[in-house]
């Protein structure tokens, strides 16, 4: 539990990062879709595993949608999140190896200062019938995150890929995100 909790204090950012960072405005609708083909590599208790990802950008959210499920959040907590992520329209796809995919809710894209653009992605992660049937604690945990970061050398690509992620509210009212597993790296990133 200990750990859990200092994992969930070192990226206790990603969330307001996801939702709460004034983004660049592009255009919503993309004139084709945008492939982004990673291999995740487990980290501490998943050392040494690894699956290929796989990411269909159809779309963009606009801000009203980011808006909204910040607003969402700020209700109704975690379970806001979710219900507001379930009721969007699919901007995309992610799929690991091994697993049918699923829709993606929130798609955004930004500039950092530095001139590198980053890619978050949020969505409520579909829970398996074993998860729901045994009311396991994972279930708890049912967003999911991706970000991806690709620098001014387009060579450097970064990313992250959280799988299972709940998110509340501390004791100093700052946005924390708890993990039911650890973050998984996303190397050898490639856009299409």
């Amino acid at each position: 539990m200990r750990k859990l909790t200092n994992i969930s204090l070192a990226i206790v950012s990603l969330v307001s990062l996801v939702l709460l960072t004034s983004t660049v405005s592009l255009a919503q609708k993309l004139s084709k879709k945008i492939y982004i083909q990673a291999q995740a590599m487990g980290t501490s208790t998943q050392m040494g595993r690894s699956a290929g990802v796989t990411l269909i950008i159809n779309e963009l959210s606009t801000d009203e949608e980011r808006a909204g499920l910040i607003e969402a959040f700020q209700q109704k907590g975690n379970e806001g999140l979710v219900n507001a992520l379930s009721k969007m329209r699919s901007k995309g796809r992610m799929s690991v190896t091994g697993t049918l995919g699923y829709d993606v809710a929130y798609i955004k894209t930004f500039q950092h200062p530095d001139g590198s653009t980053v890619l978050r992605m949020v969505t409520d992660r579909p829970l398996r019938f074993g998860e729901v049937w045994a009311d396991s604690r994972s279930s708890d945990y049912n967003v999911s995150a991706v970000e991806i970061v690709i620098s001014k050398d387009k060579k450097k690509k970064t990313g992250k890929l959280y799988p299972a992620v709940e998110l509340k509210m501390n004791k100093e009212n700052q946005l924390e995100l708890n993990l039911y597993q650890n973050p998984w790296n996303l190397v050898n990133i490639v856009k299409r």
